[in-house]
């Protein structure tokens, strides 16, 4: 009896975690430069927002839109004209857009770590043929790169924000530190923690949605939600629907009809 009354104020003390009335967000996760999914997944996204009736309506993009996959320069620009389109859009700077802008901006080895990280893909997306990338030097790179990519796009990124609240969720690229404040938590982490974050056990502050980290499908846990599909290696792209108290899952995967 003292078990079932236990069990009871527990669940009465942890309400399930709620999106605002008269809200609905999606949350999408890492794109990776797979502009085709991109395409799909938005119309998709579209369709199911229309079919569930009014709403103020968020599109979260939690960050890594570039390399690695075929069209970062694409995707950016798709999302360039989404953002005009919709300003109820908001974007997540992942780790991959912070060394991006990095090495636009010539710091010390960021070009480096960029081409190390996937960043090869998004250099052959603005233009620069693959033959010429190999023989290239790094100045060489940074001269072409800074040339070939467009100053709107540049700005578009470094507009990006570290972390979204909306009611009972925060929106991170790849997490946050457990024993931190949220109003705490440094950029660094918010963009490429892992470990600490993945293997916490309890609750925290908010229920964190995040990226960074490939999972099959939504991975979701008591504290968090993962929503990063691996777009580029898997052909498949997700975002998390949510409202009021409950979830679903938009998806679209490149070898489905």
């Amino acid at each position: 009896m003292l078990k079932k009354l236990l069990k009871g104020r527990r669940a009465a003390a942890s309400p399930a975690a709620a999106i605002p009335d008269g809200e609905r967000v999606y949350a999408i996760g890492d794109v990776h430069g797979c502009a085709a999914l991109l395409d799909r997944l938005l119309a998709k996204i579209a369709a199911d927002d229309a079919d569930r009736g009014p709403a103020r309506t968020t599109l979260i993009f939690l960050g890594d839109l570039v390399d690695r996959g075929p069209d970062s320069a694409g995707v950016i620009e798709r999302l360039c004209r989404l953002a005009a389109e919709r300003p109820d859009t908001r974007f997540l700077l992942g780790n991959h857009e912070e060394v991006f802008l990095e090495s636009l901006r010539g710091e010390p080895k960021a070009l480096r770590m960029f081409c190390r990280i996937g960043g090869r893909e998004t250099i052959l997306s603005y233009g620069v043929d693959a033959a010429d990338y190999d023989r290239m030097d790094y100045d060489e790179l940074y001269d072409a790169l800074t040339r070939r990519v467009p100053a709107d796009h540049q700005a578009f990124l470094g507009g990006f924000e570290d972390l979204i609240v909306i009611g009972d969720y925060a929106f991170v690229h790849a997490g946050v530190r457990p024993d931190t404040d949220l109003a705490m938590q440094r950029g660094a982490d918010l963009r490429w923690i892992r470990k600490p974050f993945l293997d916490h056990n309890g609750t925290l502050e908010k229920m964190i949605v995040h990226g960074h980290t490939i999972s099959q499908d939504l991975d979701v846990q008591s504290y968090r939600i993962g929503v990063d599909t691996g777009a580029y290696e898997t052909g498949k792209l997700t975002a998390l629907g949510l409202e009021s108290t409950s979830r679903w899952t938009v998806q679209v995967e490149a070898n489905a009809e």
